[in-house]
């Protein structure tokens, strides 16, 4: 089976207003993505921040449920943060999928919020395409209002948004709600 990871980007990011930014740590976010990465199959979720307090805040967290006492209250939670590899950049994720390699050696998968950035892959596309890759696939979550633009472009897959059967006018998913149904729709 195809190596698939997920990251949770803080950087590059884009605020409201469209510019660069870098985003919190959030601990929900840890916790759920980690949750569903586990139920799903999915043995590393990278938390992507390039400021070191806020990695050290990932890491204790993922510290206590995985060797604190958080694991004798809930085991099963241990399991689901051990899948928490935190680094500072893009980079890192790339060396540590494909050592000597780096990019070149993963497949870029990117997802949206909005199919106005550019062609999208369809969910039962997507499936068939991550069942023969020949390389890891990454995909990438992005907080606050969604990865920078560079980062989407250099894509080798864009997960086609996720909609709502009846147009409600509001699309604003959390993260952590957006990668559960992502996981579900790719391998539910």
């Amino acid at each position: 089976m195809t190596k698939v990871a997920l990251a949770l980007v803080h950087h590059p990011v884009l605020d409201r207003g469209g510019e660069i930014v870098t985003t919190a740590i959030t601990n929900l976010d840890l916790h759920d993505m980690a949750r569903s990465a586990r139920t799903f199959g999915v043995l590393e979720l990278y938390v992507v921040h390039p400021v070191a307090a806020q990695r050290l805040l990932a890491e204790r967290i993922r510290d206590h449920w995985v060797n604190g006492s958080g694991r004798k209250r809930i085991p099963d939670r241990a399991d689901a943060l051990d899948v928490l590899r935190i680094v500072p950049s893009l980079e890192d994720v790339y060396t540590s999928l494909a050592p000597g390699v780096g990019r070149a050696g993963i497949e870029l998968w990117t997802t949206a919020a909005s199919a106005k950035r550019g062609p999208v892959t369809s969910y039962p596309d997507a499936r068939a395409r991550v069942s023969q890759a020949d390389k890891p696939v990454l995909i990438t979550f992005g907080t606050g209002w969604g990865l920078a633009g560079e980062l989407v472009a250099s894509a080798d897959v864009r997960l086609a948004p996720i909609h709502a059967a009846k147009d409600t006018g509001y699309n604003h998913l959390s993260v952590r709600a957006a990668c559960a149904i992502v996981l579900d729709r790719l391998f539910g």
